[in-house]
């Protein structure tokens, strides 16, 4: 099954996106959750500094084929999206905290692209793997639509996580081990200096 909730109105991505009035409560202390929003390396290096979250693994998700490897997920073959696999300490940062980040660093407007990557593999999408997730991630998003927080439609998908796939190990800690790639320097430091500007009290250095 799959789920588009539509946004209203202000374009583009917002500058800060209101946090969930609904969350999950902590229920352990380790959680994992699945989050496509473009190129996997940019997502990989706005996790990986939040406070709580303890492992950030780069691979595709959502695909309607039996395995996943890049060539052919980069190629549109497979409909898996680049994702995110995030797993984080509930008691030190909620789920829908990681989605209001998640909602603030990449443009939840833009359809099957994120900067200048098309494709559906680019997509953006939360994979829930409960119903609990599910709800709190859809109630979200019909909230930051009653809200008029983008002034286009949000085409962020939910999707029922079936099975993710880590990628190959050169595209883990992509940015950290080549952060002079000029993909990296084009489009990486603006979202980590978005997470700096709006959520420094909730990163491992406190900046």
């Amino acid at each position: 099954m799959l789920w588009v909730l539509a946004c209203s109105p202000a374009g583009g991505a917002a500058e800060l996106v209101p946090a969930p009035q609904r969350d999950l409560l902590p229920t352990g202390s380790v959680a994992t959750v699945v989050l496509a929003g473009g190129c996997f390396w940019c997502v990989e290096a706005v996790f990986e500094p939040v406070r709580g979250v303890t492992k950030v693994v780069s691979g595709y998700a959502g695909g309607d084929a039996a395995s996943a490897r890049y060539d052919r997920v980069s190629a549109g073959r497979t409909d898996h999206a680049e994702a995110v696999q995030i797993t984080y300490d509930p008691r030190q940062v909620s789920y829908g905290k990681l989605l209001q980040i998640f909602l603030t660093t990449h443009d939840p407007t833009q359809k099957d692209r994120q900067g200048a990557d098309r494709g559906r593999q680019y997509r953006s999408a939360i994979f829930y793997a409960t119903e609990a997730e599910r709800d709190i991630a859809a109630a979200y998003l019909r909230q930051l639509t009653e809200a008029g927080t983008f002034a286009q439609p949000i085409v962020t998908t939910l999707e029922p996580l079936t099975r993710f796939y880590p990628a190959e190990e050169y595209h883990q800690d992509y940015v950290a081990r080549h952060p002079q790639d000029p993909y990296v320097r084009a489009w990486v430091p603006a979202k980590l200096a978005k997470l700096r500007r709006h959520f420094s009290d909730q990163l491992t250095d406190g900046r």
